[in-house]
């Protein structure tokens, strides 16, 4: 028989994965699993990580964990930063110099998006 200091010991050392199926083993007896929407589905990560090429799935979760982000990601943010400031123009300004500037750089904006995505399709690589 262990004693109870020993049964403390055993305890700390169980591994998460153990803690997990525990969980979720209680979960399933109170019924707490079969009320999630998802139940008797595969779940929907929606992250995109499925549809990222294999080439570029350890690229990405690199800079992800440094706190960065891919070059196109930080295109598609000033795309819509420049869009919302658009959108935002007083009808009166929009159609004067500054104003047409920013839509053109707004069109280049997207058309240097379309052709780095258009090549990370083909090549599947950076």
């Amino acid at each position: 028989m262990t004693s109870k200091r020993e049964s403390e010991r055993l305890a700390r050392l169980r591994t998460l994965d153990e803690q997990i199926a525990d969980a979720l083993r209680e979960s399933l007896a109170n019924g707490e699993l079969k009320s999630a929407p998802s139940w008797g589905r595969p779940l929907a990560s929606g992250d995109g990580y499925d549809d990222t090429p294999d080439a570029l799935k350890m690229p990405f979760k690199i800079l992800k964990n440094a706190g960065h982000v891919p070059a196109e990601v930080e295109l598609m943010r000033t795309i819509a930063a420049l869009q919302a400031e658009v959108d935002a123009a007083p009808a009166a300004e929009a159609d004067t110099p500054p104003w047409r500037a920013k839509r053109q750089r707004l069109g280049e904006l997207r058309q240097q998006l379309a052709l780095r995505l258009e090549h990370l399709r083909r090549s599947g690589s950076l």
